[in-house]
This record gives structure tokens, C-alpha cells and sequence, in this order.
């Protein structure tokens, strides 16, 4: 329940009315978007707000186009109840995914959904490519909108791997061939250029965010992400909320080290990663390019599925049971650049390795498909001016009881 605070004399905190209002606002839009459409008597009983407070807010957020009428409800006794969802073009944001083997542009909409797309290819990213990538399509993707469309695009958000320089050798590539990126600050680059802000994040923790924003499942509170693409990454959510480290890279998963079944340890990275795939192949004489075409619907000999399956799924299970009695979580989220198929035998091996770990002391963590998909990174990237304008922080929402 929300409630007003003081200080110690009394005194109200906070008694600006409009950086209230704007809390409040962003407040009931945080409801609806993890709830689903709800009424203004729903809104006033889970938050303590008036009702008046509330019936002035949903009508300034319909007025500006952030939410929509559904059809009334009946019920029992009394009035209907008009529930309001959020309007899918109460707002547009920018997505700017940077990739090892694939960058990506979205623009989306208020709900998530994919209103257009920008995709370039490559051995490996360097920031001068990728600014030009930016600014070109920025350029496609808003040139088509109409005026009132284009006014409502809210910003611009960008999901990179942190210390790419450091991935030079996965690569196959000279030790030097990417220090462009220890140099550069592409949001700084790009953001006098754009007329909204620009955020940076790291790119699997933007694929997190995308699932606590726009995902469809019912989420734990204190969950690690794990998010598989040419080199595997993630985040962590404890409370609800995204937990980022005093530098941004909470939940760095490809660093972690895991047990190489001979005594010692390796990374994560070397395990579950994709570009394991890619490299099996290439020993095979054959090209794997289309691992990073615009759909992961590919198909592999078992041959090659088969080790890979096995190494990932036990470096996976090991990360789950060491993050679960760190932090005692409730879960793992996989998900990834990968066949829903593929993810579906990667959960099942998971489960079976965790039954091979000592997990005495602690609660056994569930391992859970993501729902956000393969464009997590791009959705997650385009989420950030998202979340910074309309959300609050997750934990801080009241659950919705069962409704009749």
C-alpha cells in the first residue's frame, strides 16, 4: 500500500504535487503492465490512493493516450467496472542490440510488440559500424510513421556486451582487433545525435529486463536469468527487481566458473555458449552462418547437439545450485537465441544434473523457460527508456488477489 511519509518534525516528504502525481502515474501503469487491465476501484483498493486520486490519474493517462477502455464487467452487486489496459501506441521506444555475430534495431510499442526491425551482420562488431548501423536505422524505422506516431517515441536504448574487448580470442580474432571498444562510448556518441534520451545496459541484462517488463509467465521474486546466445550471459532479480552490482554487471554468468569434470574449472562461457555450436560445425567443414539468420528454427545432427547439450546443461545446473544457496532464489530463467525445442531439452538435462548435486541446506531451485524469446536482447534494450519513464520497481508493487 502506498502511504504518504514524513520526517521527523512531521513534515511531509515529497510534497511536490507534481513529481507525486508522476509517481502515482507511474505507479498505476507498473499495475496494469504486470496485471493486466484493471478498474479504477481495483487501482485505489491495492494502492491506497483515493478513489478520487485514482479516477483523476486513469483519466489523465487516457487522455494522453497510455491507456484504453476494455468493456465493462458486471458483477454481482452495483455498477459495472470498466477495466483499462495500456494502449499499444501510447508510446514507442527505440532498441539497439550489439552482438558478437548479429546487431539488431526494434522500434516497439507500449505492449512489446515489434513494429519494425533493422538487422546487420558480421565476423565481429566495431563501434564505428555500429553507430553507422544506428543512425541508418533510426532513420528507416521513424522515417514511415505519421507525425503523432513519430511524437511518441520516448527513446532510445542499448543492450552491449560489457568488456567486449576481452571476447578477441573466442572470436578467433588477434588479441588487439576489438580495443576499439575499450576507447569508445557509443550512448555518449549517439545520444547528442537523437532527440529522446539514450540508456546503456548490458545486453543479457537488458534480455532480464525484457522479461520482467513484457514477459507472459508468473515470475518468482529471486530468480537468476540465464540467456544463451553466441556467448551466454545474464542477470539477477531479487525482490522482483533487477539487481545490478556497484558496476552494472550483477549476474555475469559466461565468467562464472563451473567444475571441467577433471578436477578443475573453467567459465561458463566455454560451455553454454552457442558459439560452441558454431565452431562444431566449422570442424566439420561447414559453415555456420545461419546459426544467426532471423529466426533460431535450425536444425543440427544430434552429432553435434548431443555434447554440447550435455556440457552446457551441467555448467547451467551448477550456476543454478551455487546462485540458489548464495542468494537463496527461487529459480533460473533460461532462455535464448536458440529452437524453443532445443531450450526445452536444455531444461530437461538441467533438472537431471541437478539431481546429481548435493543441494542439503537448501531449497531446490526451479529451472523455468523465459517467455520473452530470442529478441530478449533487442526487446530488453528497447525496455530501458521504458522502464526509466513509466515503471517502478517491481518489488515495490502490491500483488492482485485472485479476482471472481
Amino acid at each position: 500500500m502506498v502511504r504518504e511519509e514524513t520526517d521527523g518534525a512531521g513534515a511531509k516528504i515529497g510534497t511536490d504535487h507534481s513529481a507525486m502525481r508522476a509517481r502515482n502515474e507511474r505507479l498505476v501503469l507498473s499495475l496494469i503492465r504486470r496485471h493486466g487491465a484493471l478498474a479504477k476501484s481495483e487501482i485505489a483498493r491495492l494502492t491506497g490512493l483515493s478513489a478520487q486520486t485514482v479516477s483523476v490519474i486513469m483519466r489523465g493517462l487516457e487522455a494522453a493516450g497510455l491507456l484504453t477502455r476494455q468493456a465493462p464487467v458486471r458483477g454481482k452487486v452495483g455498477q459495472p467496472t470498466v477495466p483499462m489496459s495500456l494502449a499499444p501506441e501510447g508510446a514507442l521506444f527505440l532498441g539497439l542490440k550489439v552482438g558478437r555475430r548479429r546487431t539488431e534495431m526494434v522500434l516497439i510499442d507500449f505492449v512489446g510488440q515489434v513494429r519494425g526491425a533493422r538487422v546487420m551482420r558480421h565476423d565481429f562488431p566495431s563501434p564505428d559500424g555500429v553507430i553507422d548501423f544506428a543512425r541508418r536505422s533510426v532513420a528507416e524505422l521513424t522515417a514511415p510513421l505519421p507525425e503523432d506516431l513519430l511524437k511518441r517515441i520516448q527513446g532510445l536504448g542499448i543492450g552491449l556486451p560489457f568488456q567486449l574487448w576481452d571476447w578477441a580470442a573466442s572470436l578467433g580474432l588477434a588479441a588487439d582487433a576489438m580495443d576499439d571498444w575499450r576507447h569508445r562510448d557509443i550512448r555518449a556518441e549517439l545520444a547528442p545525435e537523437m532527440p529522446w534520451p539514450v540508456l546503456l545496459e548490458n545486453d543479457a541484462s537488458a534480455a532480464c529486463n525484457a522479461e520482467l517488463v513484457f514477459g507472459k509467465g508468473s515470475l518468482p521474486k529471486d530468480f537468476v536469468y540465464a540467456f544463451l546466445g553466441f556467448f551466454v550471459g545474464g542477470g539477477l532479480v531479487l525482490s522482483g527487481s533487477m539487481f545490478a552490482g556497484h558496476s552494472g554487471n550483477a549476474g555475469a554468468l559466461a565468467s562464472t566458473p563451473v567444475p571441467d569434470g577433471q578436477g578443475g574449472s573453467r567459465q561458463l562461457v566455454e560451455v553454454a555458449s552457442l558459439s560452441a555450436l558454431e565452431r562444431a560445425l566449422a570442424a566439420r567443414g561447414q559453415n555456420g552462418a545461419f546459426l544467426w539468420e532471423s529466426a533460431p528454427d535450425w536444425e543440427l545432427d544430434e552429432e553435434i547437439v548431443a555434447p554440447w547439450l550435455a556440457e552446457a546443461a551441467k555448467g547451467l545446473a551448477h550456476v543454478a545450485a551455487s546462485a540458489g544457496a548464495l542468494c537463496d532464489l527461487q529459480a533460473m530463467v533460461i532462455d535464448g537465441w536458440l529452437p524453443d525445442r532445443l531450450r526445452t531439452r536444455l531444461i530437461a538435462a538441467i533438472e537431471v544434473e541437478l539431481d546429481h548435486i548435493d543441494l542439503s541446506g537448501m531449497a531446490r531451485p526451479r529451472i523455468m523457460a523465459g517467455t520473452a524469446g530470442p529478441q530478449a536482447r533487442s526487446l530488453g534494450a528497447a525496455s530501458l527508456p521504458l522502464s526509466a519513464k513509466f515503471l517502478v520497481e517491481f518489488a515495490s508493487l502490491p500483488d492482485v488477489p485472485d479476482r471472481d
